[in-house]
């Protein structure tokens, strides 16, 4: 907890410079996520925030990132707070706050719409950048709290980018789900993983398409 505290003085005293996305991502700890597909799914993630070209695309967009937890309605954490990634050493110190985060819940319900509505909140808080995208993973549809199609809504109000991680497991045709009731914006678009171990390499895929990609298409 001391490091976190750290990371979050450090960038709060970081000046203000320009910054090409914000990302939010949105983190899926519902019951059906056992300690071992945590694990993975924290494991990959910093694997992911390490890997060479998302570092140095994360680096070029002076991006602001943000990471929250969720699970059922009004459990949503957020663990990471906003950080600006200017250089290799804010890119590790992200990783390894990602690395090192507890797990807030492990027994709650899948509230899709609530986790969205809450991502709109930080949304407001966020630095200011020329694009805003939430990166939503989870392993099942929404099963409790508003409906996901009403926190979508007021994200695309905002402007707001919706992107999704999808991990199949035992659920009919998830992925079609989440295309239907979850993603909004402008080339939104959903990453399918074939099971939690398949997770570390697509969230790398995702990442590379939301902050690489991205960038170096825009003007």
């Amino acid at each position: 907890m001391l490091r976190l505290a750290s990371f979050s003085v450090a960038l709060a005293a970081s000046p203000v410079a320009a910054c090409d996305i914000a990302l939010l991502l949105a983190v899926d700890v519902s019951g059906s996520i056992d300690p071992q597909e945590y694990r993975i799914q924290m494991d990959g993630l910093a694997t992911g925030l390490r890997d060479g070209v998302v570092v140095e695309a994360l680096i070029k967009a002076e991006a602001a990132v943000a990471l929250m937890q969720w699970t059922g309605t009004r459990r949503q954490q957020v663990s990471v707070p906003w950080a600006r990634v200017r250089n290799a050493q804010d890119a590790e110190a992200l990783a390894l706050a990602v690395e090192a985060m507890p797990r807030a819940w492990s027994k709650y319900s899948t509230a899709i719409g609530d986790a969205l509505w809450r991502g709109a909140d930080l949304m407001e808080k966020a630095p200011e950048c020329r694009r805003q995208v939430v990166d939503v993973s989870g392993d099942g549809i929404s099963n409790e709290g508003i409906a996901p199609a009403e926190g979508r809504g007021r994200l695309a109000a905002m402007g707001v980018t919706v992107n999704a991680l999808v991990i199949e497991t035992d659920e009919a045709d998830l992925t079609g789900y989440f295309w239907e009731n979850v993603i909004t914006g402008a080339g939104a678009f959903v990453v399918t993983a074939n099971g939690f171990e398949d997770y570390p390499a697509r969230i790398r895929q995702k990442l590379i398409r939301e902050v690489a990609e991205q960038f170096a298409g825009s003007p």
